[in-house]
């Protein structure tokens, strides 16, 4: 079976004083996961959300907590995002190079999904390691932007590390995130994306709950054409 379509509004464009509203909002319109950006002001410049907001945000929701981390330290987070009840931890490929088999064992021991991501300079063969693993990650995050800020525009040429994936691996589940919306969902989505991160062009949408479901349309599209395999 192909992945399922993941669509996950990214947090960080949410009203952070409403955070609890807005994850109920996002679930009414029809998200399955919701992007967490945690970030150190070190591995990236900015700082935003840690442990203590996913603690008080799961008291409010259900819906799983996509945790991603932009951070140089990602060890040093596991046990407090499984005590926050954080769903799923993604950490960097670049920080974890000597590290990443406890890093992997430690996250799945505490019941969370692991996942891989990698910056738009990092080959992608660089992760291969990581999901032929006898402990794989559950997914692999291509970022299509720099991390550690929102509302960038979303570099087309990443694509090519999606399919390449893609091709490798059928039924990983494969992740984009910068500068997703209507207009490039058509792009990633060929490529064989099946989680989108989706921040501005949610938030910002007048009809929020169309967009999702426009980013879910593109990707069930590309699965029922195998666009993404050729």
């Amino acid at each position: 079976m192909l992945p399922q379509p993941k669509i996950a509004p990214s947090m960080l464009s949410s009203d952070f004083a409403n955070l609890a509203s807005e994850a109920k909002f996002m679930e009414q319109c029809g998200a399955d996961w919701l992007h967490m950006d945690i970030m150190d002001g070190h591995y990236v410049p900015n700082l935003t959300i840690g442990a203590p907001v996913i603690k008080s945000l799961r008291k409010h929701t259900s819906m799983f907590l996509d945790c991603h981390l932009m951070v140089t330290n990602p060890l040093d987070y596991v046990d407090e995002l499984v005590k926050a009840g954080a769903s799923g931890f993604t950490f960097h490929v670049e920080v974890a190079q000597d590290n990443w088999q406890e890093l992997v064992r430690r996250i799945k021991a505490g019941g969370m999904r692991a996942a891989v991501a990698l910056k738009p300079g990092t080959p992608v063969e660089v992760v291969f390691p990581l999901v032929e693993s006898a402990e794989p990650v559950d997914m692999v995050l291509v970022m299509t932007v720099e991390p550690g800020f929102g509302g960038q525009k979303f570099m087309p040429d990443m694509m090519t590390k999606v399919n390449t994936l893609r091709k490798k691996f059928p039924h990983l589940d494969i992740q984009v995130d910068g500068g997703l919306g209507p207009s490039t969902i058509q792009q990633a989505a060929t490529a064989g994306a099946n989680c989108i991160v989706a921040g501005s062009s949610v938030f910002g949408a007048q009809d929020p709950a169309g967009v999702i479901s426009d980013l879910r349309n593109g990707v069930e599209g590309a699965q029922a054409s195998l666009s993404f395999f050729k």
